[in-house]
């Protein structure tokens, strides 16, 4: 796994690696989008690469693309960035992503992981509610 760190540093890319996920990170400036771009997709060619080498296989079906940073930055992202082909896959921009359990969105607010939290409280305590209803008398009901 050491390499795969070396090789995100050779595109100026940084990798979180975790259990069974890793995530590529790269900072620009919107002017700088295309060659980001360009070093994501060289990146990622060349760590499918090194997984074929090392018989593993890259799963482009799990793989998600996010541009984060204010509405005023992400509004001059071009279009044409907002899907990227990575290792022969057309890989589209989603709206928000899931990492370690937290629903991150492209603005980096958390109103939607707050949203999902909620709802799970929510029918947590209604199906808690639920156990009990046959004990309860037809006032408490």
């Amino acid at each position: 796994m050491a390499d795969l760190a070396d090789t995100a540093a050779q595109y100026n890319l940084t990798l979180h690696a975790f259990a069974d996920d890793s995530q590529l990170y790269i900072h620009c400036k919107p002017e700088n989008v295309q060659s980001a771009v360009t070093s994501v997709q060289q990146c990622v060619t060349a760590i499918d690469q090194w997984m074929a080498a090392s018989r593993l296989e890259l799963n482009m079906d799990k793989t998600e693309l996010i541009w984060t940073g204010t509405k005023q930055n992400l509004s001059k992202i071009p279009g044409y960035s907002h899907a990227l082909t990575l290792g022969g896959a057309n890989v589209a921009q989603s709206d928000d992503i899931r990492v370690l359990g937290v629903q991150l969105s492209s603005d980096l607010s958390l109103n939607k992981h707050v949203n999902v939290v909620s709802a799970k409280l929510c029918f947590f305590q209604l199906r808690q509610l639920r156990r009990i209803r046959r004990s309860l008398d037809d006032d408490c009901r």
